[in-house]
């Protein structure tokens, strides 16, 4: 009844028994050969209308299957599609390979793939579609950053040890023996940055990995780089460890009961521990950490190193000063950490106040925090925030809306200042190099030779002075603008509970004032305007 052209259409012999239905010819291919074959309803339609006028009827088409390989944007995925033959050939696994090398697949295919997108094609119906992942590309991982790994407990591990006393408990006065080192003894050592591992896609392109970053370790005060290992960083002195950035400085201690009129000012080139309080009026300058175990009241504290009180820090409105200064002031070239402040002035790199801030000036090179832990919830009232890059608080103001302003990217204005002057120091070589081109053309006219080029080369030597002058200064104008940008793209005040009315914050130059109470937000500068998000 039905034969197979060689275009692959199925056809039927209607000349000597026309068929008497479309139903019977659909059953009627059902039990033939051809049951796959996809039917041609729109001939078998026509001829039923009266419109074919054919002796021979074709009823439906014979496809193979077909397939495709699909490489993803980022190619790092190969799909294989195949649409299902119509009572044709599938898709042999020769075929499909030879796609995939012609589709340019050279890394991250897997035989296992491919062999189960084959075996889909016999259980779906003729022209469904299936695919399948059949190449997977490789990410780059990123090498591991050097580390500082260390030897020795330093004093600020060891004053969060508490002694433990024989009933179980623990004496927070007494810290026990202080963490001390020997002269030679190996202190920390630099664990060095991975290369990483480089990633690939689908096509065979390398990935290259980004290595990881490392730093050079710094050898403080009283230590010293090993002459048998650069890495390692040993005791040059006997003293007190502390860390310092990419390294380790060895401090000799001095430790005291308490700061008063008994004691007088405390000046100590080391480091320097407090077991008590520090009364008012009294003086700590040091070079070294200085921990003070109770409490700081109306005192001064200066060192270039660290500042760690465990109770709180203390002052008032200066009255001899008609209350333009604050009687406590504690001043780190490192970081300081406080439980609680209130009317004190705090400078440092980093400053943490664990509890609550009342009225305090607060200057930081880098970050504030009020609070503890991953999400800080401690409470900044009153007083000002005269510089920082981030602020990170519970709750910032009161509901009664006391005063406060909190200065941010400070620092920024110093770089658009320096950048000024650069711009105009520029402009002033550019003036010299323009006069010294005027006089290479003068000079160019001249008919002496020797004279002509005696003032040549005066004038050339001038000109290369100037040119790498200018050169220097546009690179430096390249490095104050990158380091604008980071500074202000990186500064943001941050408040886990509540933001309240009549705080005004600045970033860099642009100022907002809260008019309402906030729930959790930030604030930062979003297309050169101080905006508040949540």
């Amino acid at each position: 009844m039905f034969k197979l052209a060689h275009n692959g259409k199925i056809l039927m012999d209607i000349a000597q028994a026309a068929p008497p239905s479309e139903g019977f010819i659909l059953d009627a291919l059902k039990q033939s050969p051809f049951s796959q074959c996809q039917i041609d309803h729109e001939s078998i339609k026509a001829y039923f209308k009266g419109d074919q006028t054919e002796r021979i009827l074709a009823v439906a088409i014979k496809h193979d299957a077909t397939f495709k390989v699909d490489i993803c944007e980022d190619k790092m995925q190969a799909i294989g599609s195949i649409t299902v033959a119509y009572g044709g050939k599938a898709i042999s696994l020769e075929e499909a390979k030879k796609a995939l090398i012609g589709a340019g697949i050279t890394r991250g295919f897997k035989n296992a793939y491919l062999e189960n997108l084959l075996k889909k094609q016999h259980l779906a119906q003729p022209g469904d579609e299936i695919s399948e992942l059949l190449a997977q590309g490789r990410l780059p991982t990123n090498g591991e950053p050097a580390t500082l790994k260390l030897h020795v407990c330093t004093l600020k591990q060891r004053l969060k040890q508490p002694k433990l006393r024989e009933d179980g408990s623990v004496d927070m006065r007494d810290f026990g023996a202080l963490a001390s080192v020997e002269k030679g003894t190996l202190l920390a050592s630099q664990v060095p940055a991975t290369n990483g591992t480089d990633g690939y896609n689908v096509l065979g392109e390398t990935l290259p990995a980004k290595p990881g970053e490392t730093f050079q370790l710094t050898a403080g005060d009283g230590t010293e780089i090993s002459s048998s290992n650069p890495l390692d960083l040993i005791a040059a002195i006997s003293g007190c460890p502390s860390e310092i950035n990419n390294g380790l400085r060895v401090d000799d201690i001095f430790v005291i009961d308490e700061v008063s009129v008994k004691t007088g000012h405390i000046k100590f080139d080391g480091s320097v521990v407090v077991s008590k309080n520090v009364a008012p009026g009294m003086k700590i300058i040091a070079k070294g950490d200085v921990t003070i175990l109770g409490s700081v009241e109306s005192a001064e504290i200066q060192t270039k190193g660290n500042i760690e009180v465990k109770q709180a820090v203390i002052g008032h409105l200066d009255h001899q000063h008609n209350d333009e200064y604050l009687t406590c002031k504690l001043i780190a070239g490192g970081d300081i950490e406080i439980s609680h402040g209130q009317y004190a002035y705090l400078e440092a790199n980093n400053i943490q106040v664990f509890k609550q801030s009342n009225h305090c000036e607060l200057k930081a090179f880098d970050t504030i925090v009020i609070g503890d832990g991953d999400k800080p919830i401690g409470k900044l009232i009153g007083g000002e925030i005269s510089d920082a890059q981030k602020v990170i608080a519970g709750e910032i103001g009161t509901s009664s809306g006391t005063k406060m302003h909190i200065f941010l990217a400070r620092s920024g204005m110093t770089l658009t200042k320096t950048t000024d002057e650069c711009i105009k120091e520029l402009a002033t070589v550019d003036e010299q190099l323009s006069s010294l081109q005027q006089a290479v053309e003068k000079a160019d006219k001249f008919k002496d030779a020797e004279k002509k080029k005696i003032i040549m080369q005066k004038i050339l030597a001038t000109q290369q002075h100037y040119c790498q002058q200018a050169e220097q200064l546009e690179k430096k104008l390249s490095d104050l603008d990158h380091h604008l940008h980071d500074l202000l793209d990186n500064t943001q005040l941050v408040v886990n509970k509540t933001l309240n009315s009549d705080v005004e914050i600045h970033i860099f130059d642009r100022v907002y004032k809260t008019q309402r109470q906030y729930p959790p937000c930030t604030a930062k500068l979003v297309d050169n305007e101080v905006k508040i998000e949540f």
